[in-house]
């Protein structure tokens, strides 16, 4: 996977959390997730705030929240303020040279097509939780998945050390790519929100 390819899933995976949030029912931001501690809103920040992060690392810059303690409020419109930062790191990524061997992230230096992979796992995965959780049937994609494999592959397991992902489930369907994905991030493909 070269630049164009990883900015390429990057972009995807942003499509799909921008059409995820654009589709929040307004009484569904305080709602539980796959992501038990936090409500709707708190992972929309949590992702908000990761992609900002990857984006300022190529400026040698951090985010002035903490995307592990999201704030459970939303400040102005959310599909604005996501838009905003999703524009800023996809052009961020795209104006990279195609033969820059490695990129500072938020997960230190990485090969440039595995930091936009990690970017990409990090905004889809988070569409999928909201999308589960506010009832959308905007399943992620088994090609997006099968292209975000290669950067969990990679990342996840070191980053389990800091419980930053549950440990791995055995999916139900092995060459269901999107389920096998989920299952290795340690989320239960068949998650739904408790009925009301």
């Amino acid at each position: 996977m070269g630049n164009i390819d990883g900015v390429e899933v990057l972009l995807k995976a942003h499509a799909h959390l921008r059409e995820v949030v654009a589709a929040v029912p307004e009484n569904a931001w305080g709602g539980p997730t796959p992501c038990s501690e936090w409500t709707v809103r708190q992972v929309l920040n949590h992702a908000r705030i990761d992609q900002q992060a990857y984006g300022l690392a190529l400026g040698a810059d951090r985010p002035g929240e903490d995307p592990f303690s999201p704030a459970d409020a939303l400040h102005g419109d959310p599909v604005t303020e996501l838009e905003k930062v999703l524009d800023a790191v996809a052009g961020a990524y795209a104006r990279l040279p195609g033969d820059a061997e490695s990129v500072p992230t938020p997960l230190g230096p990485l090969p440039l097509p595995l930091a936009a992979g990690a970017a990409a796992l990090d905004a889809a995965v988070h569409g999928w939780d909201i999308a589960v959780a506010t009832h959308q049937i905007r399943p992620l994609a088994p090609a997006l998945a099968a292209a975000l494999r290669p950067a969990a592959d990679h990342l996840v397991p070191r980053l389990r050390a800091y419980s930053v992902f549950a440990p791995a489930r055995t999916p139900a369907d092995p060459r269901d790519e999107t389920a096998a994905l989920l299952a290795f991030l340690g989320r239960d493909p068949e998650w739904a929100p408790p009925a009301s």
